[in-house]
Order: C-alpha cells, then structure tokens, then sequence
C-alpha cells in the first residue's frame, strides 16, 4: 500500500512539473496584457484598476490545435460594435476543433481596415461568446488575437487561456465588435479573463 501511495505522488509531482512551464507563460502573458493597458493613452484602465482584473487558473486543456481551412477569397462585411456603429471585416476561414470532448467550428476574421501600424498587418481576431457570457465572464463575449504566422501546415492553436474582454467591459465610449452568431458556443469557456470586478466607467 506505501508502494502504491509513493507511485501516486510520484505521478502527481510529474504531473505538475510538466504544467509548471505552462502556467508560467500563462502568468507572464497576463503581467504584459495588465502592462499594455499602462501604455495605450486611449486605455479604460489606470494602475489602480489592475488589480480588479480577474482571470481562471490557467488550464492547459484549453489550449488545443484546430484544422484551419482558409477562405477562398476575402469578402468584407459590416461587423457590427457595441456602439452602434459597424466596422469592416471579412472571413479570413474556419478552424475546427475538439475541446472538451466536443467538436465545434469558430470564424477567424480579418480587419479590412488599412492598419496604420504595421505590426497589425498580419493581425486576426477572434471573437465569441458561450453560455457563461453574463455569469464568471463579461456579458458581450470575448476576444483572441491571432496572427497570420500562427497558422502551420494548416493547423493552427488556439489558447482559450488568453482570451480577454474587450474594453467595453471597462466603460462607455469605446467601439467594441459583437461576436457574430457563428461564433457563439453553447457551452462553458471557464478559461480566460472574467469579469471585471471594478466599477464601470462613463466617459466624460
């Protein structure tokens, strides 16, 4: 039996020894999403606010590897904002994955706005909501940035671990895209960012 409790423990130790990296980059990759908003003068947040950003416990099996299939050609269309105001996007292609046992399909998409910044050039965004949208996480869905380069012999992973809300969560005035309706999942993404647990905000 003490044989058997030791082979346990062996098991479990290995186990998080392998999870460590993981849950390391996860960590880090918050710090610089917490920075980012430091550095944006057009940020909802300040310093003070940091701390009432709230996060799951990163968790690896929500980071997957999908079959990514391109769009034969890119046809823009009007994504709408919670604003009431639309921007142009288009379909870039599908990715079809299994997470949690189950299959599903998510849109990736293409801003057809000519960035005036290069390094967004080879932008893609992911919007999209499930059935916890309103509970643990922001209401309107949330979002996951892509690049072009992530997508490999038509593969491509998602990590549902960095998905954040988007800044209308935070307060009034911003232009924030509604996920289309392909993109809503009927099922619990407890991955990510939750709630904001800081007051919202009215632009002056």
């Amino acid at each position: 039996m003490q044989q058997i409790h030791y082979l346990i423990l062996i098991i479990c130790l290995s186990s998080c020894m392998a999870l460590k990296p993981y849950n390391n980059e996860i960590h880090k990759h918050r710090k610089q999403y917490k920075e980012g908003f430091l550095n944006n003068p057009r940020s909802p947040l300040v310093k003070a606010d940091l701390d009432k950003l709230s996060f799951y416990s990163p968790d690896k099996n929500f980071k997957v590897k999908g079959t990514f299939s391109a769009s034969t050609e890119l046809k823009t269309f009007d994504m709408p904002t919670y604003s009431g105001i639309t921007r142009p996007y288009a379909t870039f292609g599908i990715v079809e994955l299994q997470l949690n046992g189950r299959k599903i399909q998510l849109e990736v998409y293409k801003n057809m706005q000519i960035p005036t910044n290069p390094i967004y050039a080879n932008h893609l965004f992911l919007p999209f909501k499930d059935i916890n949208n309103g509970e643990e996480t922001y209401g309107g869905g949330r979002y996951i940035d892509l690049k072009t380069s992530d997508i490999v012999n038509n593969t491509i992973e998602i990590d549902f671990n960095k998905c954040y809300n988007p800044w209308c969560a935070y307060s009034d005035g911003y232009n924030c895209p509604v996920p289309p309706r392909f993109n809503h999942l009927d099922m619990e993404i407890k991955a990510g960012e939750k709630k904001y647990k800081g007051e919202y905000k009215q632009k002056k």
